[in-house]
């Protein structure tokens, strides 16, 4: 049942996100439509390599995950340095809709679901999910602090994001360290993380995990960016 629940709720997510985040945006026709078209296809090629069995398969399935998490931020960098419209997009999208879609992340619920039915090693379970939790029910209180310019909204989001971040960082380490077929592992519980590498729970990791980096390292850049340029114009006495 959990399965079939999760078939809905993360696919729905993984439309809603990007949605949010490009009607938000200043992105306007060709643009819009080739960075939605591109985010379709990764996440067609996402489910379509779960289904193939790469992410689940002993010789491949963790540093499968690992490639993809890691391949679309890395991809995500270096196309951000030649491009206006990604550049247009992080640097314009209002900083409020960038925090708010981690509202989201509430989908940490299923960790501790997972770990309940003894599918998950509880270490990479309660660590991840009531992380994403607490990220997530900060979000929008963030998000109307940013929105009020409230007294310290700057100090609160880049605290708030800064956890965000590592949040997600460890849940990857905690993962990694507790698979099966880890070349790394150093977490032996009962369960095993190898859930995270089939339908319908490979989206998380192979979809929203990366995405939800980028905002974060979007958010860092709108951030201190505007925090070098508040410095800079009070060292030129403009303030």
């Amino acid at each position: 049942m959990l399965d079939i629940i999760a078939s809905v709720i993360l696919p729905t997510l993984a439309f809603l996100i990007p949605a949010a985040l490009i009607t938000a945006s200043p992105l306007r026709g060709v643009a819009r439509r080739r960075l939605a078209t591109v985010l379709l296809l990764w996440f067609a090629l996402v489910a379509a390599l779960a289904a193939a069995g790469l992410f689940s398969t002993m010789s491949a399935g963790t540093p499968a995950i690992g490639v993809a998490v890691v391949v679309p931020i890395i991809a995500g960098l270096i196309v951000f340095r030649r491009s206006a419209a990604l550049k247009s997009l992080a640097s314009e999208t209002p900083l409020t809709w960038l925090v708010a879609v981690h509202a989201g992340r509430l989908l940490g619920v299923f960790f501790l679901l997972l770990n309940a039915e003894v599918r998950l090693p509880p270490t990479f379970a309660l660590t991840a999910g009531w992380g994403d939790i607490g990220v997530a029910v900060a979000a929008p209180l963030v998000a109307w602090a940013i929105h009020r310019r409230a007294a310290g909204w700057r100090g609160l989001a880049l605290t708030w994001n800064t956890l965000g971040f590592a949040d997600l960082v460890l849940a990857v380490t905690l993962s990694v360290g507790s698979a099966v077929d880890s070349p790394v592992r150093f977490i032996y519980e009962a369960a095993s993380s190898g859930t995270m590498s089939t339908l319908p729970w490979i989206l998380v990791p192979g979809f929203m995990v990366p995405l939800y980096l980028m905002t974060h390292l979007a958010i860092f850049h709108r951030l201190l960016r505007r925090r070098e340029h508040l410095r800079n114009l009070r060292l030129s006495g403009a303030i």
